[in-house]
């Protein structure tokens, strides 16, 4: 049986301002964005190549409070091209960091939910 992760709620305070940042600072594809009602606002945006995707809206029910997320772990191909893209965007991004691990960047959206970027080490090459 196969387990597949659909979605990850982000809790943010302005739909919009998150909305524009995930879409034209990370290159996010906008899914869908619906207001179903006057309490009710449902945003699905998907990280480029990525089956996963994030929420953000009003009234989405979560107890998580804007800006305290920072366990979002996403898996790119080259940190240093990254880091060059979001620096150009205008995205305050952290340095590269290197482990034997990998090569992690994190960086914060305007509310404060932080995520880490991986370039994972090449195994192939051990």
């Amino acid at each position: 049986m196969d387990w597949k992760i659909e979605l990850i709620f982000v809790p943010v305070t302005d739909v919009d301002r998150a909305k524009e940042f995930y879409v034209e600072k990370l290159g996010f594809n906008a899914d869908h964005d619906q207001r179903v009602n006057e309490n009710l606002r449902f945003v699905q945006l998907t990280p480029p190549g990525s089956a996963c995707s994030i929420a953000i809206g009003e009234g989405l029910g979560s107890a998580i409070e804007p800006g305290t997320l920072d366990v979002i772990q996403v898996v790119i191909p080259d940190a240093d091209a990254v880091l060059a893209e979001l620096r150009a965007k205008g995205v305050e991004a952290e340095g590269v960091d290197e482990q034997a691990w990998g090569r992690f960047i994190t960086l914060k959206d305007p509310d404060g939910n932080r995520w880490t970027l991986q370039q994972l080490p090449d195994y192939s090459a051990a």
